[in-house]
């Protein structure tokens, strides 16, 4: 797990006290320069990607057209079967290879993503091996021919970009070290995931604002998702949103898409500097026939088709997550233990049926249309001259006479953008059985290689099947009810959006990334209700599709908020009352014990309330400092008035003079060194439980487990181990003074990857050595009280980015403490039973 809580000890406080604001600029102005190469480096990556995926597609359809042609008057179709299958098993094969190197770089990553975010780490999911194999991964999937996208795995690529620049530094080229001590924490890399995964967004759709928001809607802990939806669609209301994060965000993802604008304008168009291409998927441009003067993009009377629309797309959705759930259920039971060549041979399979069912459908099944620039309904499109030469040039005609084309060829043998581009902007062009079929096959397949082990996205084919159903809607409203004013290319788009939001449940982002897409701001109340009613029929039903994934990986993501019967249980219902703590001076055998023992991350320092402590005092000098640490941290209003009056030149009355006197007489007096040293001489056998030697015993009596407990802070597992590492420590005759002190770059060095307590070599130590944790603990982490309703506790563990919530009752004793497993869905599920039950 992932701790996104800022951990103010003195390392830290003496960078606070050593900042300026000169210094404070500059840190801001290496983020920000940070933040750009960013962006500029996930838009290279896209341009990469894309450039290959063109590259390979366009020789593999030029070779099998060519091939086509040849043979449908020679008859020898096998041969150009052949010729494809060649082309794409080898693609196909090439990109599991990717995924036997680094086995998270299957899928769309968004799932990984997501849980990074929310405060799960995925082993390697942000590592640069993972990158590499992504990005060349998915090039040879789209290139394969499987149904899959290249936008999904730009948003992960763009995530790792972000985790790992600003770090300087890689575990896969070790060599390539920098000295720069800077953003080493859980939060700060946090902040770089998030914009490069918004640059990825950006770069896959053209779509900056659309980033910014999917990176605030999926992974920022104080973006309230379920506010700016209302917003959004009603009024202005005040959101707690960091105006320096949304900044940077919306930064990253502007130089992502210019970056790769740039290029690619000047890589395809020869024009440098143009701006010609926002993003690897351009939706075209929506606009009616100027001869065509009744021509409306939508009109109120659509809206209710767009409704309809909406759950029929949820219901689509659903269904889609529903089938493909159950198949990643069967490979998780019957491929993923087996060798990893049978993950290669479905994959494999997949292609082989995908490819055979693509060329079958093309061959035999497509009808032959009319290239005329005839309309159907006469009033709601372009002509074939009208459209762009894209669209045009992308038109198959395989056995199809002079004049006419195959439509079902039209769509599968080209690359699944030009695809997108005919349902948008073709009229006419498409016969409702190649509609149905077409939505057949890749609502299927797209379903069944969702899943294998290449690196694959959904969007696209989500895009696909949705277009589909919307164009043969629209044809069904034309050709049976009359509706002639419809434009068919909006039916179409809200086809897509209310399949893609049937299926991945995503509403804020999604909308503005399509309406960015479509460079129409009027389609923005269409596209929001669509999404919404394809959400709600699908959340009736199941979950999204990656949320899905993240739970049959049993990953303990948190909701945006709980449910409202949850409200019925308090912070005592929930929370872990079994501790293991350390007290502020420990034996390094002690530590050394916990460590090895547990795997818990984080420790409470603690120290016992006993009555008699003065006589335990005489004891040794670890029993001691303990007790001293704790009369020091207990703060009380009469000494903390009477500090502030000593530090006044002058007392403001007589009354606040006589009351601080008073409390200083009542005081008692210190006590002399002497008599300290006397009966530190005296070496009195300590209370055996007190401060033990080793770490809790399953032996102890529940008096003895669950003694009160004084709270002081937590002190994280990284940190133990750290301080081991280095030594810092003291003997029992010295102060703790003599300790060594670590400052926070040295602290933070070892960030992300800290040794591990079984590897270190302890040998030099002496176990009865004792460490202050005092100066490396958190002394102010975020406490609840036990009364505390699990709604609230909920929204700070969330709000805050938490990883461990201790639990302190109203005299400063812990009592517990609350994790992510405490608040995930099932376990308050089983909690709110008992509680059902003991009423």
């Amino acid at each position: 797990l992932l701790d996104y809580d800022r951990c103010i000890n003195d390392p830290y406080l003496e960078i606070l006290e050593s900042m300026d604001n000169k210094k404070a600029q500059r840190y801001e102005a290496v983020k920000w320069v940070l933040v750009f190469a960013i962006g500029v480096c996930t838009g290279l990556v896209g341009l990469f990607v894309d450039f290959f995926v063109r590259l390979f597609t366009q020789l593999k359809f030029q070779v099998v057209q060519s091939s086509v042609e040849e043979c449908t008057e020679k008859g020898c179709l096998a041969l150009s079967l052949l010729e494809l299958l060649g082309f794409n098993l080898t693609f196909v094969f090439l990109a599991s290879l990717m995924v036997l190197i680094q086995p998270v770089a299957a899928g769309s990553g968004i799932p990984e993503i997501k849980c990074y975010l929310n405060g799960v780490k995925v082993p390697g999911v942000v590592r640069l091996r993972t990158v590499v194999c992504k990005a060349t991964g998915v090039l040879f999937s789209v290139a394969g021919g499987l149904f899959v996208g290249k936008e999904g795995p730009m948003i992960h690529s763009g995530a790792v970009v972000g985790a790992g620049l600003p770090q300087f530094q890689s575990i896969s080229l070790r060599k390539i070290q920098f000295n720069f001590p800077h953003f080493r924490s859980d939060r700060d890399k946090r902040d770089f995931v998030s914009a490069g995964a918004a640059a990825g967004v950006a770069a896959a759709f053209g779509a900056p604002i659309g980033g910014t928001l999917f990176s605030l809607e999926e992974g920022s802990s104080f973006w309230n998702q379920g506010l700016t939806w209302k917003v959004v669609i009603s009024r202005k209301e005040e959101l707690t949103v960091p105006i320096l994060t949304l900044g940077t965000f919306l930064f990253c993802s502007m130089a992502a898409t210019f970056t790769l604008n740039f290029f690619r304008s000047g890589i395809q168009f020869g024009s440098w500097g143009s701006f010609q291409l926002p993003g690897l998927l351009n939706f075209g441009e929506f606009k009616c026939s100027e001869s065509d003067k009744k021509c409306h993009l939508w009109t109120a009377v659509d809206l209710g088709f767009f409704i309809l629309m909406g759950i029929v797309g949820g219901l689509l959705g659903a269904t889609f997550n529903c089938l493909n759930k159950r198949l990643a259920k069967y490979r998780m039971r019957n491929v993923h233990p087996k060798p990893k060549l049978v993950r290669v041979l479905e994959s494999l399979l997949v292609s082989l049926t995908t490819t055979v069912m693509v060329f079958v459908a093309s061959m035999v099944l497509g009808e032959c249309r009319q290239m005329s620039p005839s309309r159907h309904g006469g009033n709601d499109t372009l002509s074939l001259q009208d459209v762009s030469e894209d669209v045009n040039a992308s038109i198959k005609t395989f056995f199809c006479p002079n004049e006419t084309y195959n439509d079902m060829a039209t769509l599968f043998f080209n690359p699944q953008e030009s695809a997108i581009l005919q349902l948008f902007h073709q009229d006419g062009t498409f016969s409702p059985v190649t509609l149905s079929l077409f939505f057949l096959l890749y609502f299927l397949l797209s379903c069944w290689t969702y899943g294998i082990s290449v690196p694959s996205g959904l969007f696209v084919p989500s895009l696909l099947c949705g277009a589909a159903f919307g164009r043969l809607v629209a044809n069904l409203l034309k050709s049976y009810i009359g509706l002639d004013h419809i434009y068919s290319g909006t039916f179409a788009l809200i086809g897509a959006a209310a399949f893609l939001g049937g299926v991945v449940r995503m509403t804020i982002s999604l909308t503005v990334i399509l309406i960015e897409s479509t460079n129409e701001i009027s389609y923005g109340l269409p596209i929001m209700i669509t999404l919404m009613v394809a959400k709600w029929t699908g959340d009736f039903f199941n979950k999204g599709i990656y949320d899905i994934h993240v739970n049959l990986r049993g990953v303990p993501l948190l909701e945006w908020e709980t449910e409202v019967e949850m409200d019925k249980l308090r912070a005592s219902d929930i929370m872990e009352p079994n501790l293991t703590y350390v007290y502020p001076h420990t034996r390094i055998q002690s530590l050394v014990s916990i460590l090895r023992t547990t795997v818990h991350h984080a420790f409470p320092v603690v120290t016992e309330n006993r009555g008699n402590e003065r006589e335990f005092m005489k004891g040794n000098q670890l029993i001691s400092n303990n007790i001293k640490f704790k009369k020091s941290s207990i703060l009380t209003r009469a000494g903390e008035q009477r500090k502030r009056s000593q530090s006044m030149k002058s007392y403001p009355s007589s009354e606040l003079r006589n009351m601080c006197d008073e409390h200083i007489a009542t005081e008692e007096p210190p006590e002399k060194e002497d008599m300290l040293q006397q009966m530190l001489e005296r070496r009195y056998t300590p209370y055996p439980s007190l401060y033990p030697d080793q770490s809790p015993s399953e032996e102890w009596t529940m008096e003895e487990r669950f003694r009160p407990l004084t709270f002081h802070g937590l002190i994280l597992r990284s940190q133990l181990v750290t301080l081991l590492d280095r030594g810092v420590c003291y003997s029992e005759s010295q102060s703790s003074a003599s300790q060594p002190r670590l400052s926070h770059a040295e602290m933070s060095e070892d960030y992300p990857r800290y040794p591990d307590i079984h590897d270190l070599d302890l040998t030099l130590l002496n176990p009865r050595m004792i460490v202050d944790v005092t100066p490396y603990m958190n002394p102010s982490p975020f406490t609840v009280s036990p009364n505390t309703h699990v709604s609230q506790v909920f929204n700070l563990f969330r709000t805050m980015g938490l990883r461990h919530l201790p639990v302190v009752n109203a005299v400063g004793e812990v009592v517990g403490i609350i994790t992510r497993h405490n608040l995930t869905h099932e376990f308050l599920q089983a909690r709110l039973r008992q509680h059902y039950q003991t009423i």
